[in-house]
């Protein structure tokens, strides 16, 4: 009875679902239009599936809302949205090269398309590639794959020792645009103030996502702010989240360089969920832990107990033999005390990462499907500062740290992450409505230090030797209203993509204080006249006056469309408009083309507008930092913009200021001209040239001193010795071409994977912007010159050259059987630093291009586990050395004879910096294993 019961029920259940189907039918074909039998069709997220018959064809029943995942061997997977449709037919481009893959940024088109078919470039790195050598981070992995991008560790910077600053096509750090599954990733909250690659810009840290969540990682190479907005002035960078919801993988990596530092351990996990047929939910997690590295040398300071600040002899020992004398009692402490005179560090930082990702989408009824998707991570670093000799009386305790002391800047990062969205079709429409958060926290830690203006001595209990420095906040949020249709037949056009919707976005900004003995600054006098250094050396706190809590507002909008005109003419046109709560509009626009000359070769291109607002850690950063010249205490003044000194013209005799106008936003136009090439199925290339022209660039500006009459009279009675600020204060024009060439090859038993890519860029100052008379009827001669000091020769060498102005990537790829071997070569381009005063132009240099080059070797013991080993900086490359003063040379520093050198810069180098240049790093070669598991 129960069972003749439940045979109707169960019809009506299966009736019912059946009804909630559609029958999609199709053909799979090549690019070239050649059927494709047994090729796999599925519905995402479900075990549906079917194979293709003799002639391409094939027949599922899906959900309306259903994406189709085809996939061939030998051609790269495509995912294509049903959307109601009830006949699909795709072509599939051969997986020979990741330039075969289907990408999604840049257009949004409901069809993906191979980037060799798009109308701008766009690089794609596979999770095969991010696996395939020891780069464990996000930025390190794009760095050695796409010549395009470039970013390298930085070393005695600061909060930028733990947060890598990156660049696209030349550009700066906020000049790029993050997505996550095409959405906007939030920036770091900390703005680069120190004298490295992207000072005065706010990146996003791309670090905080573990490689084992990414599918892929795609890098659209042209200026895109009319279809993403403000940021993508360079490009933008979309990681595409795995969605997976069968598989498991997890790995582990060990490994160290060749001088038995820097050792990395990591593990890391990636699982699918099926979620009742209905979606899927795919979890990665990752532990990295990193050791620093040091590559400094020992301390050639004559004195390093009984000379004057930096190890100088003191003015009183005038002839020779007081000297040798004063030596030779010197060299008596440090051998009694056992001075070590590699007193510092020069390398990566100490850092520790806990970090998690989620991923998924459940179809919950009546079309709709909810996706949803984020993560959060954990960083803790330490890394050092210069360190402070026992004859610094301006920064040392005597009677805690009798033998000076190298302190040291710890962080802890936290970073939150979330967005929940909902998609439907309603008939011919798709509608997308999301909501995305995200937050990152930087607090800052001292260790190893004091403050040297606290009172001094044995009994002295008031000294702490750790402090809380205070806390960095950036929070946004995010929500985003899309709508599309695509028409086929559209008249004369072949098919029409029309697309538009809306973002609300809520920015907001936090400076928290550190402890009052980080900040404090009790102007203990020195015996030898003066006072001692403020705040916790190394990193003083932030102080009261620094605090701030500030919160915009963005409301934008846009229209995109995209048609086929002709099987050969591709065209593409978006604008958006966006409004600031703080500082107002700007509307963007981009045209875009691809025609096919023949089937095998097409000439693509765009020409369009964009602009970078300027980000609230501009407008709002504030802090006074210690910086210590030839031993002696200098309070720098960092100030926002908005602050009096800056804003008011100096004219104004009530209260003087530089007279600089109020941050606007930077303005940008992107031309981009380039050729396709694919030829049987096994060689792709693309080239693609491009200029881009920046007016009104932010900057921060080199530090104004005292030494000018009207620098005096602005600080005033303020208890600073230089300022610096934010300011629009350039004109940049960048040109480059890409190059990307891709073959696969049959060897043997085996198959070949060739890549060749190159960057060639170049970025010049076209002018200056001098917005206040101060500037500009300043005739204070030479260097101290106020429009010289705002924007002097080293900042502009380290915009037009810091960055390697090409890279060469060559790599190869040969498996046979269970056996691989991967070998690649990245040439980095050379580099130059400049002295900001032009009368020492002797010490500029120039870094030679390098080579360096990774090679491994894998197995596959069993089907479920691999095996990888390898190397990276396969000869030990460094960087060039510095100059140094011939006269002072214990380490075998390369040197210029033609050059002669300033007493204040031997005293800052004191031998133990080798290097500076930093195109890749400098901890040489690094060896490691990695074992792989699949279930």
């Amino acid at each position: 009875m129960k069972k003749i019961l439940l045979t109707p029920l169960l019809a009506v259940v299966a009736l019912a679902a059946h009804a909630q189907k559609v029958t999609v039918t199709g053909r799979v074909l090549s690019t070239t239009g050649e059927a494709q039998p047994g090729a796999t069709v599925l519905e995402r997220g479900t075990t549906n599936g079917t194979a293709t018959g003799a002639n391409g064809e094939y027949s599922l029943a899906v959900a309306p809302t259903a994406t189709l995942t085809i996939s061939a061997i030998g051609f790269a997977t495509q995912q294509v949205p049903v959307q109601g449709r009830t006949r699909v037919e795709v072509r599939l481009a051969a997986s020979a090269t990741d330039l075969g893959d289907v990408v999604v940024t840049g257009s949004r088109a409901a069809i993906g398309r191979t980037n060799v078919l798009t109308t701008a470039p766009v690089d794609v790195i596979s999770s095969r590639e991010i696996k395939a050598f020891a780069q464990t981070d996000v930025s390190q992995v794009l760095t050695y794959a796409a010549p395009s991008f470039q970013s390298s560790r930085q070393s005695i910077s600061d909060g930028t020792d733990f947060l890598d600053p990156a660049s696209l096509r030349g550009l700066g750090p906020d000049q790029v645009l993050v997505l996550v599954n095409g959405k906007r990733r939030y920036s770091q909250s900390l703005v680069n103030i120190n004298g490295t690659i992207g000072r005065g810009s706010v990146g996003t840290d791309l670090n905080t996502i573990p490689t084992a969540s990414i599918k892929r990682i795609e890098v659209l190479r042209d200026g895109a702010a009319a279809l993403y907005g403000s940021d993508a002035i360079a490009g933008v960078i979309n990681i595409q989240l795995k969605d997976d919801s069968t598989h498991t993988s997890a790995s582990s990596l060990y490994g160290q360089t060749t001088q038995s530092d820097g050792k990395t351990e990591q593990v890391d996990f990636s699982t699918g969920i099926n979620l009742n047929h209905r979606g899927y939910l795919d979890l990665s997690g990752q532990f990295l832990n990193r050791s620093y590295t040091n590559r400094s040398f020992t301390d050639t300071a004559p004195l390093i107990y009984l000379g004057e600040n930096g190890g100088n002899y003191p003015a009183s020992a005038t002839t020779e033999q007081s000297r040798r004398d004063l030596k030779a009692a010197d060299d008596a402490l440090v051998t009694q005390r056992g001075f070590d005179r590699r007193d510092i560090r020069v390398g990566q930082s100490d850092s520790r990462n806990f970090g998690g990702m989620f991923n998924g989408a459940y179809q919950v009824g009546a079309g709709y499907e909810v996706y949803f998707f984020g993560g959060a991570s954990y960083r803790t670093g330490r890394g050092s500062g210069f360190n402070r000799l026992p004859n610094q009386p301006a920064q040392r305790d005597l009677s805690i740290f009798p033998n000076g002391f190298l302190p040291f800047i710890t962080t802890v990062i936290t970073d939150q992450s979330g967005t929940v969205g909902v998609r439907k079709t309603l008939g011919d429409y798709a509608i997308d409505l999301s909501n995305t958060f995200g937050r990152n926290n930087l607090n800052f830690g001292v260790e190893n230090s004091i403050n040297a203006s606290l009172p001094q001595g044995t009994t002295n209990t008031a000294n702490p030797t750790s402090f809380y420095a205070g806390r960095l906040a950036f929070m946004q949020n995010s929500t985003n209203l899309g709508l599309s249709r695509r028409y086929t037949d559209v008249g004369p056009l072949a098919t029409l993509n029309v697309a538009a919707g809306g973002e609300f976005r809520v920015d907001n900004y936090v400076i928290g204080q550190g402890e009052y003995a980080s900040y404090v600054n009790l102007n203990r006098a020195l015996p030898t006249g003066g006072f001692a250094g403020a705040g916790s050396q190394v990193f003083p706190g932030y102080q009261p006056q620094d605090a701030t809590n500030r919160t915009r507002t963005n409301l934008a909008g846009y229209l995109d469309l995209e048609s086929d005109i002709s099987t050969r003419l591709l065209v593409h046109l978006a604008g958006r408009a966006e409004r600031y709560s703080d500082f107002g509009g700007n509307v963007s626009g981009q045209a875009a083309a691809r025609f096919s000359i023949i089937d095998a070769l097409a000439l693509r291109g765009s020409v369009g507008n964009g602009f970078r607002a300027p980000s609230l850690q501009q407008r709002y950063f504030t802090n006074v930092s210690t910086q210590f010249v030839s031993g002696n205490p200098q309070q720098v003044l960092t100030v926002n913009n908005d602050n009096p000194l800056v804003r008011n013209d100096y004219t104004n005799t009530t209260q003087r200021g530089f007279g600089v106008e109020p941050l606007r936003q930077e303005k940008s136009t992107n031309y981009s001209l380039g050729l396709t090439a694919t030829i049987a199925q096994q060689f792709t290339l693309t080239v693609d040239a491009y200029r881009i022209d920046i007016r009104d660039r932010i900057v921060l500006s080199s530090a104004f001193t005292r030494a000018n009459p009207l620098v005096n009279n602005i600080l005033g009675t303020q208890a600073v010795s230089q300022v610096q600020f934010f300011a629009n204060a350039i004109n940049t024009s960048t040109k480059g071409i890409d190059i990307v060439a891709n073959e696969r090859l049959p060897v043997g038993s085996g198959r070949l994977l060739l890549t060749a890519a190159a960057n060639f860029n170049g970025t010049e100052v076209t002018s200056f912007n001098s917005s206040s008379s101060t500037i500009n009827g300043d005739q204070t001669a030479g260097v101290d010159n106020l429009q010289n000091r705002l924007f002097d020769r080293s900042q502009r060498t380290r915009i037009e050259r810091g960055n390697p102005r090409s890279k060469v990537n060559l790599a190869a790829s040969y498996t046979i059987g269970r056996f691989g071997v991967e070998a690649r070569s990245v040439r980095f381009g050379e580099i130059s630093t400049a002295d900001p005063n032009p009368t020492r132009a002797n010490l500029d240099q120039t870094f030679s291009a390098k080579w360096i080059t990774d090679f491994t070797v894998n197995v596959q013991l069993v089907k479920q586990v691999g095996l990888t080993l390898g190397v990276n900086n396969l000869f030990d490359v460094y960087p060039d050395k510095i100059y140094v003063d011939p006269r002072n040379n214990p380490n075998n520093f390369s040197v210029d004879p033609t050059t002669s050198f300033s007493s204040s810069l031997d005293n800052s180098n004191r031998g133990r910096f080798l290097y500076s240049a930093n195109q890749f790093g400098f901890s040489g070669a690094y060896y490691f294993g990695r074992l792989n598991i699949s279930l």
